[in-house]
């Protein structure tokens, strides 16, 4: 503390800024939602529409070292009742989970084409070639890394769910 001082007195406040920059304080007082949520440790935790999220034990979307991470999206995560009163099928399910990530994605700073790594988790294995037909239509230019498994089921009544991590593009987020 001693030393911080003798730098602010002697009229170092440019080398008090790079030392606080050099210990991570760097951007703290930035504008935007997604830096308000940010802590010492450069950890954003966000909820899916890119602001600081509550207490909750899961969270969407979480920014860090350039990197978005989402939580499992699936069909009814973001309060889509699309399919409400109809016989879900898996398009219309990947339909709904792709918007989902696409908008999760986006309140991060990422974008479709910025996504790196996805994984799809599917209620059962037949369902695989009707989600690939709508997945598709989302990666025109190509598609991320990705890993699809079928499990014993999945939260919600969701016939799908998918998480992944994306670079941020944009600025701001």
């Amino acid at each position: 503390m001693r030393d911080f001082k003798s730098l602010l007195l002697k009229g170092g406040i440019r080398k008090c800024f790079s030392l606080l920059a050099g210990l991570g304080f760097a951007g703290m007082a930035s504008a935007t939602p997604a830096s308000a949520a940010q802590s010492i440790g450069g950890v954003q935790k966000l909820d899916g529409e890119g602001k600081p999220a509550g207490k909750g034990f899961i969270t969407p979307l979480i920014i860090h070292n350039g990197l978005i991470y989402i939580a499992g999206q699936g069909a009814h995560s973001r309060g889509d009742k699309s399919d409400a009163g109809k016989t879900p099928t898996i398009e219309m399910h990947t339909k709904m989970v792709m918007d989902g990530v696409k908008a999760t994605i986006e309140a991060g700073g990422g974008t479709m084409d910025s996504i790196l790594q996805l994984t799809v988790y599917l209620a059962k294995l037949d369902y695989y070639d009707g989600m690939n037909s709508v997945f598709k239509t989302y990666f025109p230019n190509g598609g991320p890394a990705r890993t699809t498994v079928a499990v014993a089921g999945l939260p919600g009544e969701s016939l799908v769910e998918i998480n992944c991590i994306a670079a941020v593009v944009k600025k701001g987020a």
